[in-house]
């Protein structure tokens, strides 16, 4: 806990990883993307002794995410895990505890890519010196083209106000964002945020996301 009073040097990196167009595994997505609209940090620049802070959409990138975890001297994940637990309950995975509970909880192919990311950077000894997840348990992932279901976007909220905390405490300085972003400068590609995604899908009928009975039975 003294390392929350006295952050070390160094900036701060937030990631959102999943896929947005699996239902409620796009939640770490979701999750940066609302931190960013919600939240501007000043850094540096402006004469305070804040650290800097990006924030990034991981997706499913996996490697490709290696040089954003090993430049960070803190690290925040928000990702979708099961737990085994109701949907929308959320936990909190900190430092050496979270390569291990990605390693034991892989639900998608994007935890075990980001999973290798978290060793590499262990075995190249630049590994961020705090890390965080936080995770939420998903209510439905086989929902190809289908958004976050309505828990599980409450819990967003809840996520956000956890990372601030945090954040806080690693020694940033988050401010309500005064001004909409441009869509050129969000986190997550114009053509992905929540808006326009939700306004952009098909209903569930037409795009056959609820698959055909025939080979596919649904549950009673």
């Amino acid at each position: 806990m003294d390392t929350l009073l006295n952050p070390v040097a160094g900036p701060i990196v937030v990631l959102g990883i999943g896929n947005v167009l699996w239902a409620d595994e796009g939640f770490g997505v979701r999750c940066v993307e609302a931190l960013q609209q919600q939240w501007d940090f000043p850094d540096g620049a402006d004469g305070t002794d804040a650290p800097e802070v990006s924030l990034i959409d991981g997706g499913t990138q996996g490697l490709y995410l290696i040089q954003h975890v090993q430049g960070a001297a803190r690290l925040l994940i928000f990702d979708a895990i099961d737990y085994g637990l109701a949907p929308g309950t959320m936990r909190l995975i900190e430092n050496e505890e979270v390569p291990r509970f990605l390693g034991a909880k892989k639900m998608s192919l994007h935890q075990t890519g980001f999973q290798e990311v978290l060793m590499l950077s262990m075995l190249t000894g630049r590994y961020p010196e705090q890390v965080m997840l936080i995770g939420c348990q998903p209510e439905e992932l086989e929902d190809y083209g289908g958004s976050l279901r309505p828990r599980i976007r409450l819990a967003v909220d809840d996520a956000v106000a956890l990372a601030v905390e945090r954040l806080r405490q690693w020694g940033a300085r988050p401010v309500p964002r005064a001004a909409p972003l441009a869509g050129d400068e969000a986190v997550t590609v114009p053509t992905l945020a929540l808006g326009a995604y939700e306004a952009g899908r098909p209903a569930a009928e037409q795009a056959c996301r609820i698959g055909d009975e025939r080979f596919m039975p649904r549950s009673a």
